[in-house]
């Protein structure tokens, strides 16, 4: 007779059918099990496995990772929440996915490419290195660098705090006095 698992035993994930968590690796959801005390090496998964789902554009999915409660701060003023007339401080785990899922697109319509420079987790903190590059909505290249501090709670991302070159943001957005976007480094 097969043993019924417990919720401590089952995948956290939402989009997968009920797995032990020895199965979750296997699981279709693709997420770790998420339980609180996970150690810094199944946190770093975890928000490895958050970025592959930005790509997705699946709303569920996206939001299977965050808190109800979470929030996503990046410098005030910074191009993107500027360009899109968006706020700079997302609270809810539904203001998040939306960016993600509407926002983002609207402002970074092709290419996106991520070149991950590191995922460095201690406890339930994971930083996050990269370099970005997409192409504008205005047909015109981005690329900028990148350093997000994820906090995680209870197995879920609680809190982003991101941070990029703004001044360099600004220029691949909206130009600059003489109208260069590329790169000055």
């Amino acid at each position: 007779m097969r043993r019924h698992a417990g919720p401590r035993d089952l995948c956290p994930g939402r989009l997968c059918r009920p797995v032990t968590m020895s199965e979750c690796r296997r699981c279709p959801c693709g997420r770790m099990p998420t339980l609180p005390g996970m150690s810094s090496e199944r946190n770093r998964e975890l928000v490895q496995g958050a970025w592959r789902s930005f790509s997705t554009r699946d709303k569920d999915l996206i939001a299977s990772f965050f808190a109800q409660d979470a929030e996503w701060l990046a410098p005030s003023g910074n191009a993107t929440a500027v360009a899109l007339g968006a706020t700079h401080h997302m609270v809810g785990r539904e203001a998040i996915v939306h960016f993600l899922t509407v926002g983002f697109p609207r402002m970074f319509v092709a290419d996106v490419a991520v070149d991950f420079r590191g995922f460095y987790a201690d406890g339930d903190v994971v930083v996050v290195e990269e370099t970005m590059q997409a192409t504008l909505a205005d047909g015109n290249a981005y690329s900028n660098d990148y350093c997000f501090i994820f906090q995680l709670r209870d197995g879920l991302i609680h809190r982003v705090r991101e941070y990029m070159d703004t001044a360099k943001g600004h220029r691949m957005v909206f130009g600059d006095a003489g109208g260069d976007r590329t790169d000055d480094h």
